[in-house]
């Protein structure tokens, strides 16, 4: 998994309220068994009409956020279902930030294990990113998680708040196999002894 430290990247707004899992990737698509390849279907409902014409409206459909690689969002993002396949979609359109005032616990928790920082903002917070999304054509955030600081080119500096140990999971670029592996020394010596014992 990539680390991730710091990164500085454009900004998407999708300004809905319970965006949940079947919006993300709808049931469909949820018959590839590898990760990768999701990203094309992300909101492909809220993305494309019934006949597939492309809805100009959507914020992704929109040439200004081409490329974008902050997604940001309003209150319980990544709600029902728990299907790991949302935050695949997510990273695969090329996301690697998501900012919203509150995520569903599930979606969260995934999102850790497949490289993406999900950033809980106040509603306040939130609201001015909105803004400054709209105000400026191009607007960028840089994330640095070392710091644990959102800041922009125009003055903003926010502090967020992360448990320590999800944290050092996306800075080293671990997820739980790899997590594992560091510890491999142990287990095999572990292992080689219970086959001496015999078990």
């Amino acid at each position: 998994m990539q680390p991730f430290v710091k990164m500085t990247g454009l900004v998407a707004p999708v300004d809905r309220v319970n965006v949940d899992t079947d919006a993300i990737i709808p049931k469909q698509f949820l018959k590839r068994i590898e990760r990768s390849g999701f990203g094309q279907f992300l909101f492909f409902e809220w993305r494309w009409d019934e006949k597939g014409n492309e809805i100009p409206e959507f914020s992704l459909n929109q040439p200004r956020y081409q490329g974008a690689s902050v997604l940001l969002s309003r209150a319980n993002f990544g709600c029902g279902s728990s299907r790991e396949h949302a935050p695949w979609a997510i990273l695969d359109y090329g996301f690697r930030c998501v900012i919203a005032p509150s995520f569903a616990d599930i979606f969260y928790n995934n999102c850790f294990k497949n490289g993406i920082l999900p950033i809980k903002l106040t509603e306040e917070q939130v609201d001015e990113l909105f803004r400054r999304t709209a105000a400026n054509e191009g607007y960028r955030l840089t994330v640095d998680l070392e710091s644990k600081v959102i800041s922009d080119d125009q003055g903003l500096s926010i502090p967020f708040d992360l448990d320590e140990h999800r944290r050092q999971f996306l800075l080293q670029g671990l997820d739980d196999i790899g997590l594992t592996l560091k510890h491999e020394e142990a287990i095999s010596a572990y292992e080689a002894k219970r086959a001496a014992a015999g078990y």
